[in-house]
């Protein structure tokens, strides 16, 4: 089986050695995804507004390896306030509507003490049955 790598091109990928997302046969496992912006530039002020910038990173890299968010069976939510719970699983329940995750909740401390929440993904891209 072939082992397709897929970068968001972040100096942090090369640096710590590895890769936004892996696809192997029909899986696909997206890294833990905090809400990165552009150049640096600090990432929305409220946890919502924050998951749904990871969201749409995870999407992303979901779609450079050829699935979707409606493919993902597993996500692991890191919080670093159990507070923001219903705020971040607002924005999770409006990316997966369709494919409802098994998923996990964990508060933790992150890397950059800008960011509340990161999602990690994993997929599993079934193929058309039509």
């Amino acid at each position: 089986m072939d082992r397709r790598l897929i970068s968001s091109g972040a100096a942090f990928e090369d640096r710590v050695g590895y890769s936004r997302a892996v696809r192997v046969g029909d899986r696909v496992w997206v890294s833990g995804t905090a809400p990165i912006m552009p150049g640096d530039a600090d990432p929305p002020p409220g946890p919502y507004e924050q998951a749904r910038r990871c969201l749409e990173i995870v999407a992303g890299a979901l779609a450079e390896a050829g699935a979707s968010l409606d493919d993902v069976v597993r996500t692991r939510i890191y919080l670093t306030d159990a507070a923001h719970t219903d705020e971040v699983g607002r924005a999770h329940r409006e990316a997966f509507a369709n494919a409802r995750p098994a998923t996990t909740g964990i508060v933790v401390q992150l890397l950059d003490p800008r960011w509340l929440v990161e999602i990690d993904a994993e997929a599993v891209i079934v193929a058309d049955p039509r």
